[in-house]
């Protein structure tokens, strides 16, 4: 485990993730992120010993689906929500409370394009788009840029595209074209749901920021994963849905896919797809050592739940901890992380 030089509560620097680190040859290498710390003598768990890392984040949730308050009394300290009606992001803007959130609001898709029918689907989550057809010189704004400037008009601060051609249509590379073009104009990043056969390469080659799950449907050739790096674009990872903890052709697949990415250099974010079958309401160890067997070690799993995209910035104020000694080896973490909780900032000093 990596330890920081120990400043008091009142000594912590303006991120105290940012202090030196020495890793102990004799403990699991957590990386930068971690610090070893106490909990305040005053508080209900007065001089607990633990770990702190920055907050977490679950990047790819359905509030629509597990409901508003589903992970406020879990340790994942943010979340973005990649799909829901227009009205529950306006609502659960204006609310207090963690978990802080994002919202991709409402899935674009092409019309009769996935998820519409879909049993899990409620009406308002998915804007269908006819293929866009002028030049882009029309005084006045087309159905793409209207949609996109909807979503943001309601609190939405990413964009959500499904590109789904195993169970419907899908955008044409122009249409594609103009919805991240209008994003990009208003600083939303893209998200793309990419299934079925071409479509991760659509995605990469439209520029599309993040996809929503690695890539699970078809094998990603290791040249369009160098151009998807070289774009800086970022893969949400999603396992455990591919097969629920069972190795299937789908699971196989994205696993290959990831740590092909990862060892390309792509950047990857923590994510379970929550809604999606049964998973735990807040840090879902399954998916931790999935990640690990993709090759992401310590420091990367801690580095892709800690990540605050789509935000700059990490939330103030808290922290995540985790009671006792940290974990020996890789194969413990996920447990361990699934024990953690979180507090205010200024109830932990660092050893």
């Amino acid at each position: 485990m990596s330890h920081a030089a120990g400043p008091r509560p009142s000594e912590f620097p303006e991120d105290p993730w940012d202090a030196p680190s020495t890793p102990d040859p004799d403990r699991l290498d957590l990386g930068p992120l971690a610090v070893a710390v106490r909990r305040s003598l005053n508080g209900d768990h007065a001089g607990e010993v633990g770990t702190m890392l920055p907050p977490l984040v679950d990047h790819h949730v359905h509030l629509m689906i597990v409901g508003a308050d589903a992970l406020a009394d879990s340790a994942i300290a943010g979340l973005v929500d990649l799909g829901a009606p227009l009205d529950l992001v306006a609502a659960r803007l204006h609310r207090d409370g963690l978990p802080r959130a994002d919202f991709a609001g409402t899935f674009l898709t092409a019309r009769g394009g996935y998820p519409v029918g879909r049993p899990w689907a409620p009406a308002g989550c998915a804007r269908e788009l006819d293929p866009e057809r002028g030049d882009g010189r029309s005084a006045l704004p087309s159905a793409v840029e209207t949609a996109v400037s909807e979503q943001q008009a309601f609190g939405a601060s990413v964009v959500k595209v499904a590109l789904n051609a195993d169970v419907g249509p899908v955008f044409d590379r122009g249409t594609l074209d103009a919805i991240v073009a209008a994003a990009h104009g208003r600083g939303m990043p893209v998200v793309a749901h990419v299934e079925g056969d071409g479509m991760t390469r659509l995605a990469v080659e439209a520029g599309v920021d993040v996809l929503a799950h690695t890539p699970f449907t078809e094998p990603v050739d290791d040249l369009l994963i160098d151009r998807a790096v070289a774009i800086g674009q970022r893969w949400i990872s999603t396992l455990f849905v591919t097969g629920y903890g069972t190795a299937t052709p789908d699971s196989d697949r994205a696993l290959d896919n990831l740590r092909r990415f990862r060892d390309a250099g792509g950047s990857v974010l923590y994510g379970t797809d929550l809604g999606n079958g049964d998973q735990p309401l807040g840090v879902n160890p399954a998916e931790l050592a999935l990640l690990a067997a993709a090759g992401l070690g310590a420091p990367e799993l801690i580095a892709a739940i800690t990540d605050p995209w789509p935000r700059p910035d990490r939330a103030e104020g808290i922290a995540t901890f985790v009671a006792g000694p940290p974990p020996a080896t890789l194969d413990e973490l996920p447990e361990w992380l699934a024990t953690a909780c979180v507090v205010p900032t200024e109830d932990l000093e660092a050893l």
